[in-house]
C-alpha cells in the first residue's frame, strides 16, 4: 500500500467521522432554533389573546354592559373578542388557529375537541400548571401547540354561567339554557389553545443543513485535492527520486546527479544525507577497486 493511498485512507476516515458529527450537532441545532422560532410565533397570539381579552375587560365591556337588559352584544365576552380578532389572522395565515376550548361553553363554536379536552383535564389534575407545550400530528403536518387554563377567577363571570335564571334574559334568548351554565368560582372550565405549523421552519432548517453540509463537503474536497497536489509534488516526487537514485547507485550506477541540498525541510535534510551516503559508497568503491 502507498503512502499516498495511506495517507488519503486516514484523510477520509477523518473527514466521514467530522463529517457526521458535525451533521448531527448542527441538525440538533438547527432544529431547536426552528421549534424556538415557532413557539416565539405560538407565544406572540397567545399574548396577542390575552391582549385583547384584558382591552376588551378595561375598555369594551363598561361601555356596552348598561344594554345588556335591551340587547346581548358578545362584544363584551372577552373570549369572543380574542377568538373573533386572531380569526383575521387565520385567514391569511390558515394553519394557525386560536381558540378558547371549552368543557361547557356557551358558544357551541367554543366546544373542545377530544385532545382539548385532554387539555382541560390535564390542568385540572395538575393545577399548578399554567401552561403546556407539546407537538401534535394533523391532517396538515406537524403543529406546536402553547395552551394555557381558562379559569373563573372573577366571581362577576358567574352573572352569566351559575343558571340560567341569573343569566341575562337576551344572552339566554340567543344561546339558550341548555349550554354554558353550572360553572363555579375557580373552576378550570377550558383552555386557551393556540397551534403553529411547523412545517415551514423545519423544511428551512433541513434546506440550511443540506446547503451547509454540501459547502462542507467541497470545502473538503478543494482542499483534499490541494493536499494531494501538495503530497505528490513536495514528498512523494523527491522520495520516488532517491528510491530510483538507491536502486542505481545499489547496482553501481554513480553517474546519477545529486540531489539539490537547499531547504531545511525533512525532505532536504533527506536528500543531503542520501548524497553523502551516495558519495561514501563511491570512494569505498574506488578504493576496493584500487586495492585490487
Amino acid at each position: 500500500m502507498g503512502l499516498r493511498l495511506k495517507f488519503n485512507l486516514v484523510l477520509i476516515v477523518v473527514f466521514l467521522a467530522g463529517f457526521a458529527a458535525a451533521g448531527f450537532i448542527s441538525r440538533q441545532l438547527l432544529q431547536e432554533n426552528a421549534r424556538d422560532e415557532v413557539l416565539r410565533n405560538a407565544r406572540l397570539m397567545m399574548d396577542t389573546a390575552l391582549a385583547v381579552r384584558s382591552y376588551t375587560v378595561d375598555q369594551i365591556k363598561p361601555h356596552l354592559d348598561p344594554r345588556l337588559e335591551e340587547v346581548f352584544l358578545p362584544q363584551t365576552v372577552p373570549a369572543f373578542a380574542a377568538t373573533e380578532t386572531l380569526a383575521h389572522i387565520q385567514k391569511k395565515y390558515r394553519d394557525y388557529a386560536y381558540k378558547e376550548a371549552t368543557l361547557n361553553p356557551t358558544n357551541p363554536r367554543d366546544r373542545s375537541t377530544d385532545w382539548e379536552s385532554d387539555l382541560v383535564q390535564q390542568f385540572r389534575q395538575n393545577p399548578d400548571t399554567k401552561e403546556l407545550v407539546s407537538e401534535r400530528e394533523s391532517a396538515t403536518g406537524r403543529l406546536l401547540y402553547i395552551s394555557k387554563p381558562i379559569q373563573i377567577t372573577n366571581p362577576a363571570c358567574l352573572r352569566c354561567h351559575s343558571v340560567p335564571s341569573a343569566a341575562p334574559a337576551t344572552m339566554v334568548k340567543i344561546y339558550g339554557e341548555a349550554n354554558g351554565f353550572g360553572w363555579k368560582h375557580n373552576e378550570i372550565i377550558g383552555a386557551q389553545v393556540v397551534t403553529v405549523p411547523m412545517q415551514i421552519p423545519i423544511a428551512n432548517a433541513n434546506r440550511a443543513l443540506k446547503t451547509f453540509m454540501a459547502s462542507l463537503a467541497g470545502v473538503f474536497l478543494v482542499f483534499f485535492i490541494v493536499l494531494n497536489v501538495m503530497l505528490s509534488w513536495f514528498i512523494i516526487r523527491p522520495i520516488r527520486r532517491m528510491s530510483v537514485a538507491a536502486d542505481q547507485v545499489s547496482t553501481g550506477n554513480f553517474e546519477v546527479p545529486e540531489f539539490a541540498e537547499g531547504g531545511k525541510d525533512e525532505v532536504a535534510i533527506l536528500g543531503s544525507s542520501f548524497n553523502r551516503l551516495r558519495r561514501s559508497i563511491e570512494k569505498a568503491m574506488q578504493m576496493i577497486e584500487r586495492g585490487a
